[in-house]
């Protein structure tokens, strides 16, 4: 079977749209469907999305809660087990990480955490580290270099 082999099962999964306005003899004539009067018989008709008909909508009855730090440092994040990849001595940068594939995108900096192992004997550079991260580098012999 190819793409443009793909039809819909014979026998009701498609039904043929309904031609609105067509004559009364069609059955959605004259108002097509909308009924007689009131605002969404007319055109342009309706009420805006979380109006409910002038109740206090939901969005204004519950409490608001918190607030959104706009100077947040949004740090991306990587493990220990992620730094085995390197050659014993390389200075890992967060430069290098973009470059192999480790890291997507460098945020607000980069941040190591001390998930997994670290075999390897690497100098690190970072904008932060965990205390369970620096622990584990430097009992390796490697060094942290913060940024």
């Amino acid at each position: 079977m190819k793409l443009h082999e793909l039809r819909p099962n014979k026998g009701g999964s498609t039904k043929p749209r309904k031609r609105l306005g067509r004559g009364t003899a069609t059955g959605q004539g004259k108002t097509s469907g909308r009924g007689e009067n009131g605002q969404n018989s007319r055109s342009g008709g309706g009420v805006r999305p979380g109006f409910e008909g002038g109740q206090m909508p939901i969005y204004r009855r519950l409490p608001k809660r918190g607030f959104t730090n706009i100077f947040a440092k949004e740090y991306t994040i990587i493990n220990l087990k992620d730094l085995n990849r390197f050659e014993d001595g390389t200075e890992v940068t967060p430069e290098l990480l973009k470059e192999t594939g480790v890291i997507k995108k460098i945020q607000d900096g980069v941040k190591v955490l001390g998930n997994g192992e670290l075999n390897k004997k690497l100098t690190i550079k970072a904008h932060k580290f965990s205390k369970s991260a620096t622990e584990k580098i430097e009992a390796v012999g490697g060094k942290v270099e913060v940024i």
